[in-house]
């Protein structure tokens, strides 16, 4: 059985990618095909496809399982394939979402689209969503699920059970449960297994716990990095009266954390993070991604090509020194944004925060140093071996500084990123690039007319 559902799901991609894959007569056998696909398998499919196709992918799905898997889709993803959906396939869609996740699609779409999909939802469907577009995003608010049960410290255990009962279908989890009172402010927690557990008659007041929460307002970022650690399976999200506005899953966290931790990566490696499968995102959204930092390099090369410029008599008087130059630009680059990566890693985890600027600073010099001291010392063993020792003085020292340099602002950037507000990602890499090419390059042409006397 499992070699049939590994050929069915082979030969649904390799439909889907066929120019006539919208031919009606083939959607009865494609159809067929799909309905033989498990769901994490569909979805996978469905996740690799354009919009048009994805959203061919989707009409030919039993109802339930074509939303089930629409909502496994990232947002963006959701957005394209919302262009190509029937209006009644559209309003389906987004009436079954949860509401966190329609605010995050409709952040994607634009505004008159978002608009008349909000207005597709019943008064009480809109009051919910419109809860969570209150606030900003990238706020926790943002993100929470504002759907929660209503149980309070003087309910028995038997009255608890019943509510969540009759009100599950509605709640996106029953198993953390926040303990409010009338007035809907936040005192305490208690599970559902310890409800279960619990003796008959007994007090919620009585098994309730402290509760662990974060207010609405706070970074969502930042929020799940220390709620994650904790293990718990939610997280209850209070307003700045301390009144309970909503849940933070542990699945919506991950989530959050995943999105933190893709946008960093892709940052750091000069891009945009997609924010959608890379088969399914549309070739001018992976040209936008990246065209931006192309430029800003681009541009920020040319202090490197001043630089040269100005040492022009020093390069002509010694040319072997040309040969040195990628090696030494590239050593300068790789440790500066060795040590920027891991500092932006720190500072996203909470090892390091920005009053730790100055011991930040000493440990990436003494680092630098001591990977300068190895490096320098290689190169000056090979310079002199082929080129004679005053070649291999001018190469050793070189990269012992520029090595010292360039660990020390690699180490310092992400701080001053978070210090001024920008995000370390985007800041640290192209300064260093720039930084660390344009004073390597000088620090190597001192040393050299230094040593050579040029």
């Amino acid at each position: 059985m499992a070699e049939t559902i590994e050929q069915a799901s082979e030969t649904v991609e390799a439909w889907l990618k066929q120019e006539d894959a919208i031919d009606p007569k083939k959607a009865p056998r494609l159809q067929e095909l799909l309905a033989r696909v498990p769901r994490q398998e569909l979805i996978a499919i469905v996740e690799r496809q354009n919009a048009l196709r994805a959203a061919l992918a989707l009409r030919l799905l039993p109802r339930e399982k074509s939303i089930a898997v629409f909502d496994a889709l990232d947002a963006k993803h959701q957005a394209d394939i919302i262009d190509e959906l029937g209006n009644a396939d559209v309003y389906e869609f987004f009436d079954e979402l949860d509401p966190e996740d329609r605010v995050a699609l409709l952040d994607e779409l634009p505004a008159e689209i978002a608009d008349r999909l909000l207005r597709s939802l019943t008064q009480t469907q809109r009051d919910v969503t419109g809860v969570i577009l209150g606030y900003t995003k990238g706020s926790v608010g943002r993100r929470m699920s504002p759907e929660v049960p209503d149980i309070h410290p003087g309910m028995s255990m038997e009255d608890a059970l019943y509510t969540l009962r009759d009100t599950a279908d509605e709640l996106e989890t029953i198993y953390t449960v926040p303990v409010t009172r009338k007035d809907r402010r936040l005192v305490g927690v208690v599970s559902l297994r310890e409800l279960f557990t619990a003796e008959r008659g007994i007090l919620i007041a009585d098994i309730m716990k402290e509760p662990v929460y974060a207010y609405a307002t706070a970074d969502a970022e930042e929020t799940v990095r220390w709620f994650l650690p904790l293990d718990m399976l939610a997280l209850p999200i209070v307003d700045d009266s301390h009144r309970l506005v909503g849940l933070l899953t542990w699945d919506d966290a991950t989530d959050i954390m995943e999105e933190a931790d893709s946008e960093d990566s892709a940052r750091s490696g000069g891009t945009e993070a997609l924010q959608q499968p890379y088969l399914s995102t549309p070739l001018l959204k992976l040209v936008r991604s990246r065209i931006l930092w192309l430029l800003v390099l681009a541009v920020s090369a040319l202090l490197t090509v001043q630089v040269l410029d100005s040492f022009e008599d020093t390069l002509a008087k010694a040319v072997v020194l040309s040969l040195f130059i990628p090696l030494l630009t590239g050593t300068g680059g790789n440790t500066g944004n060795q040590a920027a990566t891991t500092v932006t890693r720190a500072l996203a985890l909470g090892d390091v925060r920005t009053r730790d600027l100055l011991s930040v600073m000493w440990r990436e010099l003494r680092v630098g140093m001591l990977l300068g001291a190895v490096l320098g010392m290689a190169g000056f063993v090979l310079a002199t071996a082929i080129y004679g020792l005053d070649i291999g003085i001018v190469i050793g020292s070189t990269l012992f500084l520029i090595c010292s340099m360039s660990a020390t602002v690699g180490g310092l950037m992400p701080i001053v990123a978070k210090t001024v507000g920008a995000d370390p990602a985007v800041f640290s890499n192209p300064f260093i690039s720039t930084f660390c090419d344009a004073t390597g390059l000088i620090i190597y042409f001192f040393i050299a007319k230094s040593v050579l006397g040029i």
